[in-house]
């Protein structure tokens, strides 16, 4: 099965060695988003703003592969202080409609770059 490598012009570029994304038949496997603004580089200060960037970006990757948040199926939030679930979920739930995808949320030690918040989705086209 042949891979594709997803990128959007609207989403950070990989900070590493990994794609933003890849696509492989039907499946896109988008990797962390961190809330990192692609117009500058930077992340706003809280986790509200870095959420809603980071959805920003999975949805900048999302489109580059024809897919919206109605085509998700898996996703995955991680978060430097479980304190912030709420709020995160909050942003979260403004993004998705039943039938949800599946997921899961934990606290990490840390996220690169300093980030407060990762979300990584998995979508069938």
């Amino acid at each position: 099965m042949s891979k594709t490598v997803v990128s959007s012009d609207n989403a950070p570029a990989a900070i590493g060695p990994y794609s933003p994304g890849i696509q492989t038949g039907n499946m896109v496997f988008l990797s962390g988003q961190l809330g990192i603004d692609p117009a500058t580089g930077k992340m706003p200060e809280g986790v509200e703003a870095q959420a809603k960037q980071s959805l920003a970006n999975v949805e900048a990757l999302l489109t580059a592969t024809g897919a919206t948040f109605a085509d998700v199926v898996k996703t995955t939030v991680y978060l430097a202080d479980i304190a912030d679930f709420a709020a995160v979920n909050e942003i979260y739930a403004s993004k998705f409609e039943a039938p949800f995808p599946a997921r899961s949320a934990f606290q990490v030690a840390a996220l690169p770059a300093g980030g407060l918040v990762e979300i990584e989705v998995v979508a069938a086209l």
